[in-house]
């Protein structure tokens, strides 16, 4: 998957970053509309994911970052779920998908804002077209400001595409009456991980 840069974590600066800020990131982050959970490990986002998955009965999901797909495969699988992660199949399918499944690189507590590297298209129509977009996040990534967050930019981008993702999809623009859902998902679900070692494969926790 392309991205902008391959490892955020090198420009991170040592103050104003660290799980110090997460409670103002949550707080904020579910003030603008969206929910947030807080684990310790992959395996108990796995069944958080797997919660999600039943309750709105998803019948297909998108994920562009392929390290997350053990998160799910084996659940898409027994459940018989379309799990579409190659990149021509999100872009011609991820407007029909019930899930959208992404990393992000940091989250803003003064905003309660994510920061997702989203130079790949891919990336971006996972985010934006499915009404439920999960996300997840390193707990520990948690800036504390905007102006860090630029500080980081500053240092990362050159070229390419960057999103910062506040709640799910609202708009006023029809007669001032706040809608949610038009414009990108209705639902945004914000996982963050506080050891996020690499996944495993998902049989190994069986269901």
């Amino acid at each position: 998957m392309k991205k902008v840069y391959a490892n955020w974590a090198e420009y991170f600066p040592e103050e104003n970053i660290g799980a110090v800020y997460w409670e103002e990131f949550a707080r904020r982050a579910e003030m603008a509309g969206a929910t947030v959970l807080r684990v310790d490990t992959l395996a108990q986002a796995r069944q958080k994911i797997r919660d999600e998955i039943k309750s709105v009965s998803a019948k297909k999901i998108v994920i562009a970052n392929q390290a997350l797909t053990p998160l799910i495969k084996h659940t898409a699988k027994s459940r018989g779920i379309a799990l579409i992660t190659d990149p021509a199949g999100i872009r011609q399918q991820a407007d029909t998908a019930d899930i959208g499944i992404a990393a992000v690189e940091f989250g803003i507590a003064e905003t309660g804002s994510v920061c997702e590297d989203a130079l790949a298209i891919e990336e971006r129509l996972v985010t934006t077209l499915p009404p439920l977009c999960i996300l997840l996040l390193n707990s520990n990534h948690i800036v504390s400001d905007v102006a860090t967050a630029f500080d980081i930019l500053a240092q990362v981008f050159r070229q390419g595409y960057i999103s910062f993702l506040t709640g799910p999809s609202r708009t006023s623009d029809i007669e001032r009456v706040l809608t949610i859902g038009v414009h990108g998902p209705s639902r945004l679900l914000i996982i963050g991980i506080n050891h996020t070692e690499c996944p495993e494969e998902e049989e190994s926790y069986g269901r």
